[in-house]
């Protein structure tokens, strides 16, 4: 939906200042504010206009209004100046483990400096590994409850517990780990998956699904273990009113710390695309919550992307800064990991 300049000038000017102070903004301060020759009628109008679009609301509590995620979405899209950061500033944060640090270093340095230059969190999820396994075993627990242990070539050990439809013997699951050592060993979990499913069409269906479950879950188990999302400065985000506040809110996104299954999906999307991404809580449905943001760029190694870092915070951030700080952490860290 297009907006004239009036319309545009008067709804950047709204969310910058609500992002500066947080209180809804009345139609007679943004016309002293906004540097337009609107009489504050004018300006009602308009704001009535935006609110009726879906960019602007007002609180139940005030006169004022306050930016929408999709109010949000067009000031980060078309409206937002992009302030300059000091590069050579952020690269003397990460200058001690660029020279001397070993990649795992670098990584967990950059997600620092993230949170504290934002002071929200800052997340890396790292370079993946494929998950090679040297050997598998199977031992029964119970009645459908199997341990799953996975060997890797550098001997670590992972546990994996499965929960089966069908109660296994003990000979079955001895003859299933002797199939998977002996055919498959030293491979990926993604490789044997790919050739159990062409190539044992002949085993017993209930066989075939044990072993399937078992390589997904050994995939899990693998990808778990690894550390493969590195998150800093996540209890800066208590210090947030905008989050604080709703401790419901507040729950479910250290669940999505713990669980880190919605946040790999989340930098999964973002490390397709190049440049910076920035998904808006109620505007994006990867992010669980509607006064929370994530911005994201992809880096590089060799030329190819190996993995995404970024900023978690509220809606209410300031874009014109988080935004050049990420793209430049990004740009230095595939810097550093091509050192």
């Amino acid at each position: 939906m297009h907006l004239d300049n009036r319309a545009q000038s008067l709804l950047k000017t709204l969310v910058e200042r609500y992002i500066a102070d947080g209180q809804p903004i009345g139609s007679r301060e943004l016309s002293k504010i906004s540097g337009l020759d609107l009489s504050p009628a004018t300006i009602r109008n308009v704001m009535a206009d935006l609110e009726e679009m879906g960019f602007v609301t007002s609180p139940h509590t005030s006169s004022g209004r306050v930016p929408t995620p999709r109010g949000y979405r067009v000031f980060v899209d078309q409206l937002l100046t992009v302030q300059e950061i000091d590069e050579t500033m952020l690269e003397s944060r990460l200058h001690s483990s660029i020279v001397t640090g070993s990649p795992q270093k670098i990584i967990a340095n950059a997600a620092q400096v993230l949170s504290s230059l934002s002071q929200f969190a800052g997340i890396v999820i790292t370079p993946r590994h494929e998950s090679v396994f040297k050997q598998v075993e199977f031992l029964r627990l119970s009645e459908k409850r199997i341990l799953l242990v996975v060997v890797t070539p550098n001997e670590e050990v992972h546990n994996r517990l499965l929960l089966t439809a069908v109660d296994y013997s003990p000979t079955q699951l001895i003859q299933a780990a002797n199939y998977l050592n002996q055919h498959f060993a030293g491979q990926s979990f993604d490789q044997a998956r790919l050739r159990i499913r062409g190539e044992l069409q002949q085993l017993r269906d209930d066989m075939n699904a044990l072993m399937c479950a078992a390589l997904d879950a050994g995939s899990e188990a693998m990808a778990d273990a690894s550390d493969d999302v590195v998150i800093s400065g996540e209890r800066n985000l208590l210090n947030v009113t905008d989050l604080s506040s709703n401790m419901g809110s507040l729950r479910h996104l250290f669940d999505m710390f713990e669980q880190k299954t919605g946040l790999m999906q989340l930098l999964d999307v973002s490390s397709n695309a190049s440049g910076v991404r920035i998904f808006i809580g109620g505007d994006s449905q990867l992010v669980p919550m509607e006064a929370m943001s994530v911005v994201t760029a992809p880096y590089e190694s060799n030329g190819k992307v190996v993995g995404t870092l970024g900023v978690i915070g509220p809606t209410r951030m300031a874009y014109e800064r988080v935004i050049p700080i990420v793209d430049i952490t990004a740009k230095l860290l595939s810097n550093a990991l091509n050192y």
